[in-house]
């Protein structure tokens, strides 16, 4: 018999719906979304029959009802609404928009407090099972450095407050952003979800440092994890293409998710 997980994907955007639509082709018999939890119901709910999904459209409250892992795949402003009925209920709670811990760390400890779970689903990064290990042992430093395509900087009010010129960004890399993880997740909070969990997987928010810059040339966002270490030295690079309905996000945020709640019933595990 197949071990099967049944999920709310709570917040149904972009990503959310890459889930959905992938599930609705017949993609996993391992997994099932049991809800949709979104602000915007009627919307959610035409969208979800678009991709023929039949099932309840709640609030994000309501979502614990329904399933005992939720998946956050909204965005920056909606997390805490969404992140803390799931702990509450001592839920198995996936997020993707992790850079807004830094303004509601309180949630881990309410994860410690109710034996939820606080997952980070973040495909995006690379290096991490081996950033987890090294923690083991001690780590002397970790630097990420992030180079973004400038369309996906051209809004934000960081960049527009110091008045920094992105017109090269198609000739040369621009610096945009030195500083450590936490002012980078604070920042930039819809880009850097990626400082808060290599963060969390390594030495934490203070001690991480980042450095930002983008560059037109390149053909996704790309990330470059430094980690330095009596037990190993690391440097790895991913380049993460942008998503077809968002070149803000990355393509590969919603196989990211389905890897995440795979590992849930999967027998066997690879990773530490």
């Amino acid at each position: 018999m197949i071990r099967k997980t049944r999920f709310v994907i709570a917040g149904f955007g972009n990503v959310g719906r890459q889930v959905a639509a992938y599930l609705a082709r017949g993609g996993s018999e391992q997994l099932e979304i049991a809800a949709i939890a979104a602000r915007d119901r009627a919307r959610a709910r035409a969208k979800a029959l678009e991709l023929g999904l039949d099932v309840p459209v709640v609030s994000a409250a309501e979502a614990p009802d329904h399933a005992s892992v939720i998946v956050e795949a909204g965005t920056h402003e909606s997390f805490r609404d969404i992140v803390e009925p799931g702990l509450k209920a001592g839920a198995h709670v996936i997020v993707v928009s992790a850079g807004a811990l830094t303004t509601s760390l309180d949630l881990i400890d309410l994860a410690e407090r109710k034996r939820a779970t606080l997952q980070i689903a973040n495909g995006t990064l690379p290096g991490l099972d081996i950033l987890r290990s090294a923690r083991e042992a001690g780590i002397d430093d970790v630097y990420l450095e992030s180079c973004v395509l400038p369309e996906s900087l051209a809004d934000e009010g960081y960049v527009h407050d110091r008045g920094i010129d992105l017109s090269r960004a198609g000739q040369e890399a621009i610096p945009i952003f030195r500083g450590t993880a936490r002012d980078a997740a604070r920042c930039f909070p819809r880009h850097f979800n990626v400082a808060v969990a290599v963060s969390l997987a390594g030495i934490g928010l203070d001690r991480t440092k980042v450095d930002i810059s983008t560059d037109g040339r390149l053909s996704g966002v790309r990330h470059t994890v430094h980690v330095n270490s009596p037990v190993v030295k690391l440097r790895m690079t991913a380049e993460n293409l942008p998503s077809y309905e968002n070149n803000r996000t990355s393509r590969i945020v919603a196989p990211s998710i389905l890897a995440a709640l795979r590992c849930l019933t999967n027998p066997v595990r690879v990773g530490s």
